[in-house]
């Protein structure tokens, strides 16, 4: 795809694209992403072993399952506090007698698995917590299968400093569909890159119709399971911002050349238009078992890995504009990718804040972006422009959670007091001054 130095992922290029059985390590196991990874493992065991897992420690009985039905050697929590309840729940599902596997604990446990021998880090954490772990695995050698958004939107210029070509594979589905359509031509040849979006729940609303939406309605996903969080950024399109920044950054495409559509239907997971005016879009009904199976298997695709499409039932696709003034978010994320530096590790510490209140009943939804973007203007331009260090990023993003627990805090008391008073109004006023 590149007519230049390579980009960050690059379908022409496979890192190793070794033909033997591929050891795996899977960060965040006990997820989404985690669970159905390992699942198309046990469906293909003679093209994959996971050697080792991850976890944040919330779910160790399920996690003390996945150990034993792959036999792995070591196992991890980033909770210290789970390693009794996680001994306990092994020791229940092994044998007399067998050997349990080795356990790590601590918030450098992921990390330390990430640079241990094996093929291929699967990167299914949540969060930039994930940031350090794929610096290791990139650092190590690893073939890196990056499901962890994070990793580039915080610390892009990190990654792409130690990243060498070929070694990431995006298992995101926008990027693993454009990723699968760039190999059509060079970068010289490639016009825009359109990244779908479903649209979340509120599809069609209205900024003022989205003021007063509930977090079941905002949790109720018409097309994707996923978890609250990332559910919450697809109700915000804040996800879509998040990942056009990680399309700049993985295909080094300018941001004027990244488009956002709405797609409700999530059959088309992204696209690719070529300068002959040639389109190729690659389609699938929504599952992850087909990104997850690009990230595992590349160069060599996984046979069944994820459902297709029946040809002989009619279908509708459809595609919208995307609502600018309703969804700021994709606008928003340009804005501080084109910032680059720490400015997307405020908008990304920032925007978790805001959904961890928004969950919690102490910010409404549009208070959510309403915040981010005060934040986001409050930090303005990043210091020493896009040199960026580990410390920076930190610094950055402590900084970002603080200013937006305080400013969704006064964001939330603003509206209390403007409801109570609208009501006290309405109470004391009498009949001919309310008409």
């Amino acid at each position: 795809m590149s007519d230049t130095s390579a980009p960050l992922a690059d379908p022409h290029i496979a890192f190793d694209p070794s033909e033997g059985r591929r050891d795996i390590v899977v960060l965040g196991s006990t997820g989404s992403i985690g669970t159905q990874a390992i699942d198309l493992v046990l469906r293909n065991p003679d093209r994959f072993r996971v050697t080792a897992l991850s976890a944040a420690g919330g779910r160790v009985a399920l996690l003390a399952e996945q150990a034993r039905r792959l036999r792995v050697r070591t196992v991890a929590v980033a909770r210290e506090d789970a390693v009794p309840a996680l001994r306990e729940a092994l020791a229940d599902r092994y044998g007399t007698g067998e050997p349990l596997p080795e356990i790590l604990a601590g918030p450098d446990a992921a990390t330390d698995l990430a640079a241990s021998d094996c093929h291929t880090v699967l990167n299914g954490i949540t969060g930039s917590i994930g940031l350090a772990p794929t610096l290791a695995a990139l650092t190590a050698g690893r073939t890196l299968a990056l499901a962890n958004k994070e990793s580039l939107i915080v610390g892009g210029p990190l990654v792409k400093a130690i990243a060498r070509p070929g070694q990431i594979i995006p298992v995101d589905s926008e990027h693993a569909a454009l990723f699968q359509a760039l190999a059509a031509g060079t970068r010289a040849e490639v016009r825009k890159l359109v990244v779908t979006a479903s649209g979340g729940p509120f599809r069609g609303r209205t900024r003022a119709q989205l003021a007063g939406v509930t977090r079941e309605e905002a949790l109720a996903h018409p097309t994707w399971a996923m978890g609250p969080v990332i559910t919450i950024n697809s109700a915000t399109l804040v996800n879509k911002g998040l990942e056009v920044i990680e399309a700049h950054l993985l295909y080094d495409i300018p941001f004027e050349r990244i488009e956002v559509v709405v797609h409700p239907q999530s059959y088309v997971h992204s696209m690719v238009e070529f300068n002959d005016g040639s389109t190729l879009a690659q389609a699938t009904p929504p599952d992850m078992g087909g990104p997850i199976a690009v990230g595992l298997g590349w160069p060599r695709r996984v046979p069944d890995a994820a459902p297709a499409f029946d040809w002989s039932k009619a279908s509708t696709w459809e595609f919208f504009p995307l609502d600018t003034e309703a969804f700021p978010s994709v606008g928003l994320a340009r804005h501080v990718g084109t910032l680059g530096g720490t400015a997307p590790a405020v908008f990304n510490a920032a925007n978790e804040e805001c959904v961890d209140a928004f969950l919690a009943g102490r910010l409404p939804f549009n208070g959510i972006m309403d915040t981010v973007t005060e934040v986001v203007a409050e930090h303005g331009s990043p210091r020493g422009g896009t040199a960026l260090s580990v410390a920076d990023v930190l610094e950055a993003e402590t900084w970002a959670r603080a200013r937006a627990r305080e400013t969704a805090a006064k964001f939330s008391e603003a509206v209390t007091s403007s409801v109570t008073s609208s009501a006290t109004f309405s109470e004391e006023q009498p009949a001919e001054a309310r008409a």
